[in-house]
C-alpha cells in the first residue's frame, strides 16, 4: 500500500501509530529570531512581521518559530543589514531604502522618488524581472529577500509651516528617508535619518521643522498632529514603498523545500495584508485628523516639478556611476514607463472620474 493509501484508509491515529507522520510534522524543529527596524507600537508595519511569524508556525504545526523584535530590541533599527549579512539574525524585516548609504540600489528594492506604484511595485516583482534583479544583487549582502508588505502611497508629512514654494524649504529640517532627502538637498532642505520610535520627540522640541513618516493611520498613533498643523501630500518619494524580509543566505539554504514553500507562502500573505490594512485604515484615520483641526496642504506644483527634475539628474548620474543601479534601473525605469502608459487609460482615467462623484 502506498502511502497516500495509507493515510487515507488508516486514518491519523493510525498513521501516527505506524511513525508515519504528514511531512510537515517530519520536518526538524527550527527556531529563528527576526530584527524589525519597527517599534511594537505600529501594529501595521511592526505587526506585519508578527503576521508571517503566525503563518509559519500554523502552517507547520508550531514546529517552525520565528520571534519577532523591534527596532532597537536586538539591534539598532538601522542595522539589521548588518545583523542578516553577518548572521546576527536570520532575518529581518524593514525598508530597503533606509540603506541608501550602503548602495542607492536597495532603494529600488523599495521606492524611489516619482516611481512604481504599489500595484506596479508587485507586477515588476512577482512578474517582472524585479525579484530576480534584486537577489542578484542581495547576493554579495548574503541576503535573500521577500516582499513583505507596502505602505501604498505615503503622505508628504507634517511642517510646522506652510510651503508655499521651493523657496520655503531652505534651512527646513527634514526627516525623510535617505533617497528623498538627497533630492531636496539642492533646495536647502537638511535630511535627517531618524528611527520611527525617536519621531515624536524631535519634532516636538524642534529639532525637527517637519518630518514625514507613513500615513493617517500610524501617523495618528504617533500623535504628530499635536505639534505640526500642517500635513502635505503626496509623498511623492513614496508612490508604492514595498518593504522586505531579509534572510541570511545560510540560512534560507538550510531550510527543507517545504519550509521554503511555507516561508514564501506566509511572506506573500504579510505582503497583502499590510496593504489592505492601510487601505481600510487610511480614510477613517484621515477624517479624524481633519476633524481635529489638521490642515491638509498639496506640494504646489513647482516644489512637485523641481523636485522632479532633480530626481531625474540624481538617476541619470548614477547610471554612470553606479554599475548595479544601472543594471537594476534599467529594467525598473522601462517598466515604469510601459505601466503609466497603461494606468494612464483604465486606473488614473477611472479613479479621476470616481474621486469626482458624490457617493
Amino acid at each position: 500500500m502506498d502511502r497516500r493509501s495509507l493515510i487515507k484508509n488508516a486514518g491519523i491515529a493510525g498513521v501516527l501509530a505506524a511513525g508515519i507522520a504528514p511531512a510537515v510534522h517530519a520536518q526538524a524543529a527550527v527556531r529563528w529570531r527576526l530584527a524589525s527596524s519597527f517599534p511594537k507600537s505600529l501594529d501595521t508595519i511592526f505587526g506585519t512581521a508578527e503576521t508571517f511569524s503566525k503563518s509559519v508556525s500554523d502552517m507547520t504545526g508550531g514546529k517552525f518559530q520565528i520571534s519577532v523584535h523591534a527596532g532597537g530590541e536586538l539591534m539598532p533599527a538601522f542595522g539589521v543589514v548588518d545583523g542578516v549579512q553577518n548572521a546576527s539574525v536570520e532575518m529581518a524585516h524593514t525598508a530597503p531604502y533606509y540603506f541608501y548609504g550602503k548602495d542607492p540600489t536597495f532603494c529600488l528594492g523599495c521606492a524611489v522618488p516619482f516611481g512604481l506604484n504599489t500595484r506596479q511595485m508587485n507586477a515588476w516583482m512577482y512578474e517582472g524581472n524585479g525579484l530576480k534583479l534584486m537577489r542578484d544583487f542581495y547576493a554579495k549582502y548574503n541576503i535573500y529577500n521577500l516582499p513583505g508588505g507596502n505602505t501604498g502611497a505615503q503622505m508628504g508629512g507634517w511642517f510646522r509651516k506652510e510651503i508655499k514654494s521651493v523657496a520655503d524649504l531652505k534651512g527646513l529640517k527634514f526627516r525623510t528617508n535617505p533617497f528623498a532627502g538627497r533630492v531636496l538637498e539642492p533646495f536647502g532642505v537638511i535630511p535627517q535619518s531618524i528611527p520611527g520610535a525617536d519621531l515624536y520627540p524631535a519634532l516636538e522640541k524642534g529639532t525637527l521643522d517637519a518630518l514625514e513618516w507613513v500615513g493617517p493611520y500610524d501617523d495618528q498613533k504617533l500623535g504628530f498632529n499635536k505639534v505640526a498643523p500642517f500635513y502635505y501630500y503626496p509623498g511623492w518619494w513614496e508612490g508604492g514603498p514595498q518593504l522586505d524580509f531579509y534572510i541570511n543566505t545560510k540560512a534560507w539554504e538550510g531550510l527543507s523545500a517545504e519550509y521554503k514553500a511555507i516561508v514564501t507562502a506566509a511572506a506573500a500573505q504579510a505582503n497583502i495584508g499590510m496593504t489592505a490594512k492601510y487601505d481600510a485604515r487610511n480614510p477613517v484615520a484621515l477624517k479624524q485628523l481633519v476633524g481635529s483641526g489638521t490642515k491638509l496642504r498639496p506640494f504646489t506644483q513647482d516644489v512637485m516639478n523641481a523636485a522632479f527634475k532633480s530626481a531625474q539628474q540624481i538617476y541619470s548620474d548614477l547610471n554612470g556611476s553606479n554599475p548595479e543601479w544601472k543594471k537594476v534601473y534599467s529594467d525598473y525605469s522601462k517598466f515604469l514607463a510601459d505601466q503609466n502608459a497603461w494606468f494612464r487609460f483604465t486606473e488614473g482615467t477611472f479613479d479621476r472620474f470616481m474621486q469626482q462623484q458624490k457617493l
